[in-house]
Formats: structure tokens, C-alpha cells, sequence
């Protein structure tokens, strides 16, 4: 091996510790990037659901406002004026379920009326604290604050959103909802989430889902 002169000696050796500590901790800083959906439990499973037993399918909901659920995700949400919900539906029969043309409304216990926030309202929100993605009757002066939404922020609303168009026989689908609940006070006290727009096999809509989110209020937490 050559004699190296000691600036070039020190120079091969901080190579070498960077190269390691690259094949150290970039596998875990890629590992962090990516967000994991929690596994979905029948809907039945859930203390805020709606069951048709009739036509065997059910509908819940699972807010997360709370920091300890909240924190599956890298972005603060709350801090936002969003509010994520996971949402699950299960079909126990044997025919599949079409969701498609589902809607969703979260109706508070002061009758606002809240629909699921679409991906590039959550981006403007990011980007712009201050903006409002609910419209007002009355145009209000707004100052603009710059930001911006990193590659991992916008991964990781995209892959957790509520994405189904169908459920198949004895199947679960699952994902969140966001909405947007700035300057509501308490918007889940007395609140319902209604569900319209969900079809059987043959086209035939069903009866609508409306599920109390008091009684996951009301539910005795996890120790």
C-alpha cells in the first residue's frame, strides 16, 4: 500500500466514517419516510358505527384527536384545523358493494354541515396557514404566508386517504377523511357522520348510514 501523505490519510478516513454512517442510517431515515395505514378491524369492531344487518354491511369511524393517535402522522394536523377520521367500511355479504358514488357528511351538534377535504385543499392549507379551504359569504382580507409542503408531507396524505370505490364480498375497506374544523369549538360532541350514495350489487341504493360520534366520545378509553 502507498505511503499517503497525512492530510490525504485524513481526508481516505472521513470518507470511509461518512460511507458508514450513510450505510448506518439511511436505510432507517427511508424506512421513516413512509407512512404505515393502520390495519382496519371490522366495522363492527369500532365503538362508532352504523350496522345494517339486514343488507350486512357497516360503516364507522375513528377519530384521531387525540396527540397519541394523532401521532401516526409526520404532519400536525391539529395544528392546521384538520381534523382525520378513519374510515371503515365492511361488507359481510355476498355480493359486492358499490361505493362510488358515496358522499359523507360530518353534521355537527350546531348543524355545520363538513365534507371530506380533498388532498390539494390539505396543500394549500400547508403551504398557507392562514388560508381558509371552507369558501365565506363574506370576502375577508387574508395575508398570505409562504410555505411549503415537503415530498413526504404530500406521500403521506395521498396514501392515507379513503380511496375505495367498492367493497367486495366479506371484505374491509379503510382510510382517513379530513376535515376541516378551524374555529369549531367541539366539533364531535353531538355530532353524526351521514352516508349516502352506497349501492348493491344490482344498482339499488341503500338506506342511508348515520353514525352518532358520541358514542366513541362515550366509550371507555384504553388504558
Amino acid at each position: 500500500m502507498p505511503f499517503l501523505p497525512f492530510r490525504a490519510r485524513t481526508l481516505r478516513y472521513r470518507s470511509l466514517i461518512l460511507m458508514v454512517c450513510a450505510a448506518t442510517f439511511l436505510p432507517v431515515l427511508l424506512l421513516a419516510k413512509n407512512f404505515v395505514k393502520p390495519v382496519a378491524k371490522p366495522a363492527i369492531n369500532y365503538p362508532a358505527h352504523d350496522f345494517h344487518r339486514d343488507e350486512k354491511v357497516a360503516f364507522a369511524a375513528d377519530p384521531y384527536d387525540t396527540p397519541d393517535k394523532a401521532n401516526i402522522f409526520s404532519v400536525d394536523f391539529a395544528s392546521h384545523g384538520f381534523l382525520p377520521v378513519f374510515f371503515v367500511v365492511t361488507n359481510d355479504g355476498d355480493q359486492p358493494v358499490s361505493i362510488a358514488n358515496m358522499e359523507i357528511t360530518l353534521i355537527t351538534a350546531h348543524h355545520s354541515k363538513l365534507t371530506p377535504t380533498t388532498p390539494a385543499d390539505i396543500y394549500r392549507r400547508l403551504a398557507n396557514p392562514q388560508g381558509n379551504t371552507r369558501p365565506s359569504p363574506i370576502p375577508i382580507p387574508r395575508k398570505k404566508v409562504k410555505g411549503t409542503i415537503s415530498p413526504k408531507q404530500m406521500d403521506e396524505i395521498e396514501s392515507s386517504q379513503f380511496a375505495a370505490k367498492a367493497v367486495e364480498p366479506h371484505g374491509t375497506q379503510s382510510g382517513f377523511l379530513f376535515f376541516d374544523v378551524g374555529g369549531i369549538t367541539e366539533p364531535l360532541s353531538g355530532a353524526n357522520l351521514d352516508v349516502t350514495g352506497v349501492a348493491d350489487a344490482k344498482g339499488n341504493e341503500l338506506l342511508y348510514f348515520e353514525i352518532s360520534v358520541d358514542k366513541y366520545l362515550n366509550a371507555p378509553k384504553n388504558p
